[in-house]
């Protein structure tokens, strides 16, 4: 018969204390206090009082507190005393974040002291600590002797671990969560490989501590081989900086990262300082910066910035590989019935093919929208103002042309579904731009030009079910539109590159900007369709083809809409029930050729996975494409088993029939230990640039159970 006794035993489920598995977040008198008032419950299969006052329990002994549960043989509690006597095997849970295993203890009356013999922790299911025996010292500290640390799973046949650390003493600190080594060894299948004198290691209970990250080794063919080694600053609960010195024969540089989280937003800036070879004599880094803020009002502040020592130095250490650097200020509020940013925007050009003086490097943007739903005329009104302004840093006629653009917009749109199933969209608007044009005698220094416009869609859908149980979808589209540009004289700044494609189908301006208009009347025709299957099965595609009055000369070749019948528009996207999608578009000329295609293809299942693209267009010295673009992309990873993991990834240009790059990595991952190995191969090169490999390596000593990808590896003792 199991017998149950209520009890205010604070002191003999204080063993808690002694063993560190106190909650972490309180200091030990917070704690005690906190047991005063939570009485405990002891369960037994014996209970008795002897003589001398001693309450004994015996035989599956278990004592509940809190979170707490003690498990053990026997408990003796002398109550004149305040002695607690456990004979073991003892267990001690805290909340299955920390777990103490004894072979028996003693401690004295004011628990600040102890005894615990054949001790071993458990942090998190991570850090065991065995030793020969543990004292409790000062109601804070636990003193480890003879001691052995790892989170690799050990078993009972005599076999070391993967890894461990074979120490004199170790000394848990129980308020700042901090392991402090004497005398350790780390030891890799029992043979020593590194002494340390003195080692401090964080509590794993705990999320955040000032320490060594994980280094890493680098090896490239312009560095050499240089090592890594981050260290990480706590410097409070919402912010902290990480170090990251990179040293080689080569190179000699420091990374930093600065973090920091406020009630209201966040920043995070990162960059290094570089002395190296590769440009001796010279200071290299870089500076990236980012943040938002929330503010009253609903209002957003935002901002990205980025700079460079030099074109190459974001390639030669391994950063983004970036051709321009994209500084952005900008503050906005959106919100249901209205939209508002402003925006500074900073162009640095990393490519040697274009002047940092000849490009708009310094843009302002400035845009604002207001819905109306006027119940008189039904529908919906739409109020905009886009400004505009963009500078170059030369001043030479035409090369350093400056631009500033107000626009103001008025459009009204409405929808009727008739009992037919047919649905008809109207949409009548104006817009006014103002032109300011700087730099370049072969335009007016100002223009003004309106633009009214209307748009009549007629769209009629269409659905029916198979006797499968799939579902189809057919959707015919004619649109008749019409736009009158009062004047034309303005130069292309912001519409230099067009694209055809679904989303700018029934735009009465295919431009991307509003610099440029479309002119005249024009007609589409277009086909949507799907199929939805049972059984998960998905295609989509569309069809579509624009024809104007007139011809527009400031379309691209390769845009798809010169001439009077654009190219026609065929896009589509496949996805099945095992993880295959299939996503397609192109422009087909009237030769039943290609100007313009693009393919991207994945598949995915069981952490196993492929994904690229390919890409095809023919040269248009107007987008600085002076030959054929034949790319192709693809990465893809394998996991061989639960613990094996490959990575490939290789980029290839069919035009020049060279790669351009390629790349390979392997993980091996276990409960106890990481292994990242890499190489990659860059082959292109400029005038700054230097075709290089690299190879890279991390070994990263993880935690009791790696959790990755939905899977637990855990080994098992056979």
């Amino acid at each position: 018969m199991r017998h149950i006794v209520p009890l205010l035993l604070t002191s003999a489920l204080a063993l808690s204390v002694p063993a560190g598995l106190v909650a972490q977040t309180t200091t030990p008198q917070a704690q005690g206090s906190q047991e005063e008032q939570e009485p405990a419950l002891l369960v037994a299969d014996k209970v008795f009082i002897t003589s001398d006052r001693s309450l004994v329990a015996e035989g599956n002994v278990e004592a509940f507190q809190g979170d707490v549960k003690l498990s053990a043989r026997r408990v003796v509690y002398n109550r004149e005393t305040g002695e607690l006597t456990l004979e073991g095997p003892i267990r001690i849970d805290q909340d299955g974040r920390s777990t103490v295993l004894a072979d028996s203890a003693q401690l004295d009356s004011g628990l600040q002291n102890g005894l615990l013999i054949g001790a071993r922790m458990v942090f998190d299911q991570q850090v065991q600590i065995a030793s020969v025996q543990a004292k409790r010292a000062s109601g804070r500290y636990t003193q480890f002797s003879k001691v052995s640390a790892t989170s690799c799973h050990v078993c009972d046949d005599g076999k070391p671990p993967l890894w461990q650390i074979r120490a004199r003493k170790v000394t848990h600190d129980q308020l700042e969560r901090q392991l402090y080594f004497e005398g350790a060894q780390l030891r890799v299948l029992d043979y020593p490989v590194f002494y340390f004198p003195y080692l401090r290691l964080p509590d794993p209970t705990l999320d955040r501590a000032t320490g060594f990250l994980v280094p890493s080794i680098r090896t490239t063919s312009q560095l050499g081989t240089g090592v890594q080694v981050p260290y990480f600053f706590k410097l409070g609960d919402h912010k902290d900086l990480t170090l990251t010195p990179y040293l080689s024969a080569k190179t000699t540089t420091l990374g930093y990262r600065y973090r920091q989280a406020f009630v209201n937003g966040r920043i995070q800036i990162e960059g290094a300082y570089t002395r190296d070879d590769v440009q001796q004599g010279q200071d290299r880094g870089y500076l990236f910066a980012n943040g938002w803020f929330g503010l009253k009002n609903d209002y957003r502040f935002t901002f990205n910035l980025q700079t460079a020592s030099d074109d190459a130095y974001l390639a030669d250490y391994g950063l983004p590989d970036l051709d321009r650097l994209r500084s952005e200020i900008a503050l906005e509020r959106i919100k249901r019935d209205t939209a508002f940013r402003t925006s500074f925007i900073h162009y640095k050009t990393l490519r040697d093919s274009e002047n940092q003086d000849n490009i708009p490097s310094r843009v302002f943007d400035l845009n604002y929208q207001k819905r109306f739903f006027p119940s008189a005329v039904g529908g919906e009104v739409r109020l905009s103002f886009v400004g505009h302004a963009h500078e170059r840093t030369s001043d030479e006629d035409i090369i350093g042309r400056d631009i500033a653009r107000a626009t103001f917009d008025a459009e009204w749109l409405r929808s009727w579904t008739f009992a037919s199933g047919l649905r008809a969209d109207a949409r009548f608007g104006a817009s006014i731009d103002t032109f300011n044009i700087r730099h370049d005698s072969n335009f007016p220094t100002d223009v003004t030009r309106s633009t009214p416009r209307a748009a009549l869609t007629l769209r009629y859908p269409m659905t029916r079910r198979e006797r499968s149980g799939a579902t189809q979808f057919i959707e015919p589209i004619v649109q008749f539109g019409w736009t009158d540009v009062s004047d034309t004289d303005v130069p292309n700044d912001e519409s230099t590159f067009q694209d055809f494609d679904q989303g700018n189908l029934l735009s009465l301006s295919r431009f991307p900007a509003e610099d440029q208009r479309e002119d005249g009347a024009t007609a589409v025709v277009g086909l949507n369709w799907a199929r939805y299957g049972a059984n998960g099965w998905q295609a989509l595609a569309t069809v579509g083809q624009v024809f104007r009055a007139d011809a527009d000369p400031n379309f691209n070749l390769t845009s798809g809409l010169q001439g009077t019948s654009s190219d026609l528009l065929l896009a589509g996207q496949i996805k099945t029930a095992n993880g295959w999608s299939l996503a397609g578009r192109g422009l087909l000329n009237g030769d039943l050729s290609f100007v313009k295609a693009e393919v991207r293809g994945a598949w995915q299942k069981d952490g196993a996975g492929v994904s690229g693209s390919y890409i095809w267009q023919e040269k248009d010295p107007a987008e600085n494409a002076t030959a054929e673009i034949s790319e192709i992309w693809l990465r893809g990873r394998y996991p061989i088993d639960q613990n094996w993991l490959t990575r490939a990834e290789a980029r290839y240009d069919f035009a020049e029939s060279e790669p351009i790059r390629l790349g390979l990595g392997v993980t091996y991952q276990n409960e106890c230990v990481q292994v990242n190995m890499s190489v990659a191969r860059r082959f292109t090169s400029t005038s700054t640039i230097e075709p290089s490999t690299e190879f890279g390596f991390t070994l990263s000593l993880t935690g009791y159970a790696l959790e990755g990808g939905g899977n637990t590896y855990k080994r098992k003792c056979s």
